[in-house]
């Protein structure tokens, strides 16, 4: 959601003759796009400021705004304490920047702009055209949350849920894929909560599916409550939706769910799967965890790590509980430290043996890989097969936005090398 941000952050600021730049001492404005999940982002953000600092100590200060999810949060704190910040911008406000940018080149005063206002926010976006020309590309659907989780600062940093109109969706991504995109990854908060006039995500991904030179498409984060069956099926009939669903379930204890408010049942979750696994039997799931959710036993971790094993994910992210500020978790009695950076050492090892299993499986086999780009090392590609591993060739032809039949030859814990099974006139190797 952030990288979607930030690309579109640059296309508005286009408008007042703005462009990117990757060296930092010529930059005459410094975004720093912000999540505010973990309390190590917010760190971050002064930690950027410092270095700012340090490298602008004898040149003109460049306009310094902070946007997204900590500036929603922490707004005032953060203009409180850091004098050499000149705005910040929360995420459903960021169509107000070139105004904020202006102001500030005419000196006018600090500016804190951390409305909800999501309907203004598309309007405007609208109406300038995504640059995003990426073979794989995000579409933001559906931001903001009514779930309330209660470890979760979401609702109270992009507000409630809100979905986009199907038109409005269609016409950004016809414009992605005439910019060259072949791959969109539709996101939201809860992407499959999507509804506009009753149309679901299901049948967004029926009129997306209609687009003719895109080639795949995938969508994330799904929120269990919202998986119904008429999003499973499209599984079973949508051909460029790409067998990988991201589910995060947090926990493997119904109490801890239940202290959570996730409003779902670990057997509800068990149950989605074993769904998706018999409309899609090459399906496979990749989840987020909490480790150490104030109030759990070593019981409901070991519901966890059962879980884990059973469900055998391929890809997971997992943390210890971190309170947000604002949250109803915030106030909690947190477990012992020690005892929970154990848990999730041990939660992190069984869960990178299963992913390198898995990997491993992957040898000798033939998989379909969209290649992104081309790597620094000279003949090298990197793409990703249809359930989202990274994938490493070597090969004298330029395979950049072409999908081709690739077999495995070596595998690691987070990327498989393989050779093109050539066509005629090309030549593989393996990496």
């Amino acid at each position: 959601m952030n990288e979607y941000d930030s690309n579109r952050i640059l296309d508005l600021t286009k408008k007042i003759n703005y462009v990117p730049t990757k060296d930092l001492s010529e930059a005459r404005c410094y975004v720093l796009n912000t999540c505010h999940i973990r309390e190590k982002a917010t760190d971050k953000v002064y930690h950027d400021i410092g270095r700012l600092k340090k490298e602008f100590r004898n040149k003109p200060k460049p306009i310094i705004l902070i946007t997204g999810c900590v500036a929603q949060a922490e707004g005032d704190i953060l203009m409180e304490r850091e004098n050499y910040i000149d705005a910040v911008i929360g995420p459903q406000s960021y169509h107000e920047i070139n105004e904020t940018i202006l102001k500030i080149e005419k000196k006018s005063k600090r500016t804190n702009s951390t409305e909800f206002d999501v309907v203004e926010k598309f309007d405007t976006l609208n109406s300038i055209r995504n640059s995003d020309s990426k073979i794989s590309s995000f579409l933001t659907i559906q931001e903001g949350c009514d779930k309330f989780c209660k470890f979760c600062v979401v609702p109270y940093t992009r507000g409630p849920e809100y979905s986009r109109s199907i038109k409005e969706i269609i016409d950004e991504a016809y414009n992605l894929v005439e910019n060259g995109v072949q791959e969109i990854t539709l996101l939201g908060q809860n992407v499959n909560a999507f509804n506009y006039k009753e149309k679901k995500l299901s049948n967004l991904i029926y009129e997306i599916e209609k687009i003719k030179d895109l080639k795949r498409i995938r969508y994330t984060t799904s929120h269990p409550l919202d998986f119904t069956d008429d999003l499973i099926e499209v599984h079973k009939n949508c051909k460029k939706l790409m067998p990988l669903v991201h589910l995060p379930v947090q926990t493997g204890s119904n109490k801890i769910l239940k202290m959570m408010n996730r409003k779902h049942t670990i057997e509800e979750y068990i149950e989605i799967i074993k769904k998706l696994r018999i409309i899609k039997p090459d399906i496979e799931f990749s989840s987020d965890f909490i480790i150490g959710y104030p109030g759990e036993t070593n019981d409901d971790f070991e519901k966890t790590l059962q879980l884990l094993k059973d469900i055998k994910f391929i890809n997971t992210f997992s943390f210890i509980f971190s309170a947000r500020p604002g949250t109803p978790a915030f106030n909690l009695k947190k477990n012992n430290e020690k005892e929970i950076k154990n848990r999730l050492i041990h939660f992190q090892n069984i869960s990178e043996k299963i992913k390198i299993d898995y990997r491993e499986s992957l040898v000798n086999k033939t998989v379909l890989v969209l290649f992104e780009n081309e790597m620094n090392s000279k003949n090298k590609y990197y793409g990703r097969d249809e359930h989202f591993n990274s994938v490493v060739v070597e090969n004298t032809n330029d395979l950049t936005g072409k999908i081709k039949k690739v077999k495995i030859v070596k595998a690691n814990l987070n990327t498989l090398f393989g050779e093109v099974i050539s066509s005629q006139g090309e030549k593989s190797y393996a990496a």
